[in-house]
């Protein structure tokens, strides 16, 4: 197997996405997270663009990385300019960084227009800066900006750059398709083109303008490429940069190139999700390999058959990439689906239990429910067929009142009585709205008996309108999302009065709590007397 080298500059490139901002502390945990799942090369930023990147790598330079090369970003020296005059070079060396990446003009168009330089004075500022580099002792990496458009407007141009960096001791030369507007077998061609002039190892950085940076990514190994640039979940500029998390299972599992251990491809769902925490952005869920979806079967065809063998609709074992297979509960479903789903919850489901389990999610979904979304439903749904699950509480009743007051404003109060352990509890509690009262009063009641649910918090609440044509009479949908012990999980209601949507999901989820964290499976009701809320 070949080695193919992994460079990850989210903490550069992935930040300029729009709604993207890391602190500096942000910027070191990445750091060292990236630096234990493998990566090689980990660009930290450009200390000569601002005090925040400056200051991050005064405190990396403390960060135990490993086997992992810090790389500090730039660009070439200014054309008047000699390198010990040139700021921008000064704080690339005061980053005391192992390694340093220069960006430069490839593009005789750019060195032309933005530069407001010849085609000369470019070579000999690509020249200078990388053997100024290598005279302190950095790795070079030259970063041969807008490389694919420069060759195909001059080649030779966009060659010369690359021999000016070599001859100056580059270590890698780095060919940006910076504007992403390039398909694979262009890159592919101009790669193998360039391999044929130039020894020094080459890199690839792809953006995804036209959806084809993976896709880039991986033409350019074929090319000849040994370094890969990109970001994790693919974050950066415009529509982003090459995603790094499909890039690696490609390279490794279809390309059969050796870039991190075993071990380490079992974290890269667990990679993804962090850095998607830590840089405050939902997780893509249909995202190859590491999407929540990426290994969910809904069709009750493909769900059969995976249970007698799963290559069947897979074409990896998700475990290679630490994520797994799921069944997806849906009016689309299939019984197989409904007994994968139990499987997993160590419950034997016959073929007759799973199938009247099925006619019933069928006929709750055709009255408003989802299940997709809502998989704790399902879930509690299974556990209350064991023989020996007893409801952790049962709804006597509820009463809720919202109205507006001179002396208080707007006043919601919800009333519940349910009975707990054989006893009936009557509780009152105010909210700042209808369900938020529903919400006190049924916790209330709980918390004292079940203490578990006091580390249980609330995180989302969506409603939709499900016939909207009804107008005030329509059909409302509510998703309820909790956590809490390290979980996340959501469940649903479905009726044309809102408050009793809510408290469906609302009762699930809290008894799905104490299912999941209290490990209370206690009696299961004969399963034609299922409802969401038995």
């Amino acid at each position: 197997m070949s080695q193919v080298y992994l460079y990850d500059t989210t903490l550069r490139d992935g930040t300029q996405r729009e709604d993207i901002s890391l602190s500096v502390d942000d910027k070191l945990v990445i750091a060292k997270r990236l630096a234990d799942f493998g990566f090689h090369y980990i660009e930290g930023g450009w200390p000569g663009s601002n005090p925040k990147d400056a200051e991050f790598f005064a405190l990396a330079s403390k960060l135990n990385l490993g086997q992992a090369k810090l790389a500090a970003f730039g660009r070439t020296r200014q054309k008047r300019l000699q390198c010990e005059q040139d700021s921008n070079l000064q704080a690339l060396l005061d980053a005391r960084t192992p390694v340093v990446t220069m960006v430069g003009k490839s593009s005789d168009y750019h060195v032309k227009l933005v530069l407001a330089a010849t085609l000369d004075e470019n070579l000999a500022m690509i020249r200078d800066s990388v053997a100024y580099m290598k005279a302190h002792g950095r790795e070079v990496v030259f970063d041969a900006e807008h490389f694919f458009d420069g060759f195909l407007a001059n080649r030779d141009y966009a060659l010369a750059t690359l021999r000016a960096a070599a001859d100056a001791g580059a270590d890698w030369l780095a060919l940006c398709e910076t504007n992403g507007g390039k398909l694979p077998w262009e890159v592919e061609e101009i790669v193998r083109e360039v391999s044929r002039h130039i020894r020094t190892p080459l890199g690839v950085h792809c953006h995804n303008d036209t959806g084809c940076g993976v896709a880039n990514s991986l033409a350019a190994v074929r090319g000849g490429c040994t370094q890969v640039q990109g970001t994790i979940n693919g974050y950066g500029e415009r529509v982003g940069n090459a995603n790094l998390t499909t890039i690696i299972p490609n390279l490794q599992l279809k390309m059969n190139k050796n870039v991190v251990s075993p071990d380490q491809l079992r974290e890269l769902t667990s990679l993804s999700h962090y850095i998607a925490e830590v840089v405050n952005l939902k997780h893509y869920n249909h995202a190859p390999y590491i999407g929540h979806s990426a290994f969910a079967h809904k069709g009750g065809i493909h769900v059969a058959a995976i249970l007698k063998a799963s290559d069947t609709y897979q074409h990896i074992d998700p475990a290679l990439v630490g994520n797994v297979m799921r069944s997806v509960v849906s009016e689309l479903s299939g019984r197989g689906n409904i007994q994968f789903h139990a499987k997993t919850l160590g419950i034997d489901l016959n073929n007759e239990d799973a199938q009247h389990v099925l006619s019933h999610i069928k006929h709750l979904e055709h009255e408003g429910f989802t299940f997709e979304a809502a998989e704790a439903s399902v879930e509690l749904m299974l556990h209350r067929l064991r023989p020996d699950y007893v409801q952790p509480f049962e709804l006597v009743d509820y009463f809720v009142v919202t109205e507006r007051r001179h002396s208080r404003g707007l006043l919601s109060e919800a009333t519940v009585k349910v009975k707990v352990q054989g006893e009936v509890k009557f509780v009152a509690a105010e909210g700042n709205g209808p369900v938020n009262a529903l919400a006190g009063a049924l916790r209330n009641a709980l918390e004292g008996v079940y203490p578990i649910l006091k580390t249980v918090r609330l995180i989302d609440y969506k409603v939709r309108i499900l016939d909207s044509a009804k107008g005030t009479s329509a059909q409302i949908r509510v998703l309820i999302t909790f956590q809490g012990g390290g979980h996340v999980w959501t469940t649903v209601g479905a009726s044309a009065n809102i408050i009793d949507a809510s408290w469906h999901a609302l009762s699930d989820s809290l008894e799905y709590a104490l299912v999941k964290l209290n490990n209370t499976v206690p009696h299961a009701p004969p399963i034609a007397e299922l409802t969401t809320n038995d």
